[in-house]
């Protein structure tokens, strides 16, 4: 009997084995291929918030290298809002700056929930063929409910009005806070008003139906049953494009377009 016993547990033992060191040789022989896919979601992700492309319908092919053609990515330095010319934008990976105490450093308590803020982000400017701009995307982060939400948000040439906002990951709850990724919802950001007319960002979520764009400019329909999922879109949307954001790279902008 005991000797079953080991048996059995040594044959318990030796598969757990073997399946952990399959795991673990298909994670990393497969890590790059993983790298790369969420590279190009990503990369579709900021398509779809430049107007590029629709939900769920990316990009393929040559209108998928003539729009990818359109972005111009730049790092920039977030204290100044200067174009950082020494970083290279090809290997900048601005999520592992932002975990970096070296690339990184530590901010006030704010209701996005965002610990540290990279010394640098990457951004990207679409200009037309004499050079001015027409509109940049912003990556932005922020707590929700359960998880950390990843996206970008477009702003036009005048730096207030919204071309898209997209999430390319979240963990939210499916059917309520993972709606952000939903296309009727993220169809209803176009056109609306990140800032007021003394320069002050208002633009929010709010509970319930917020109306037309010509009717609340400064407002986006609530997610049903996630209100904290949608009080977060709006408290990151005021983290980013305030001063600890982009807000110094907004400021140059505006001097540029004026």
């Amino acid at each position: 009997m005991q000797r079953n016993a080991t048996y059995v547990l040594g044959f318990a033992a030796a598969v757990c084995v073997v399946c952990a060191v399959v795991v673990s040789t298909a994670a990393v022989a497969l890590k790059d291929l993983q790298d790369a896919n969420l590279s190009a979601y990503r990369e579709q992700n900021v398509l779809e918030a430049a107007g590029f492309s629709q939900p769920g319908e990316p990009l393929v092919g040559q209108e998928l290298a003539a729009a990818v053609a359109r972005l111009d990515a730049s790092v920039i330095d977030l204290a100044t809002g200067d174009i950082d010319p020494d970083i290279d934008v090809s290997t900048f990976d601005q999520r592992r700056a932002s975990t970096d105490p070296g690339s990184s450093h530590r901010v006030d308590a704010n209701r996005a929930r965002v610990m540290r803020v990279p010394n640098n982000a990457l951004v990207y400017e679409v200009r037309d063929e004499a050079g001015a701009l027409e509109m940049v995307v912003l990556p932005i982060e922020g707590k929700g409910l359960w998880s950390t939400l990843y996206g970008f948000v477009a702003l036009d040439a005048d730096l207030s009005t919204v071309r898209g906002l997209t999430y390319y990951e979240q963990k939210e709850t499916a059917g309520l806070g993972g709606e952000v990724d939903n296309p009727r919802w993220k169809a209803l950001w176009p056109g609306r008003q990140a800032f007021d007319a003394a320069g002050g960002m208002v633009l929010q979520v709010v509970k319930g139906q917020a109306g037309p764009v010509d009717q609340a400019p400064h407002e986006v329909d609530g997610i049903s049953g996630a209100t904290i999922t949608s009080r977060s879109v709006t408290y990151m949307l005021q983290f980013w494009l305030g001063d600890t954001g982009f807000g110094p790279y907004l400021d140059r902008l505006r001097e540029e377009v004026n």
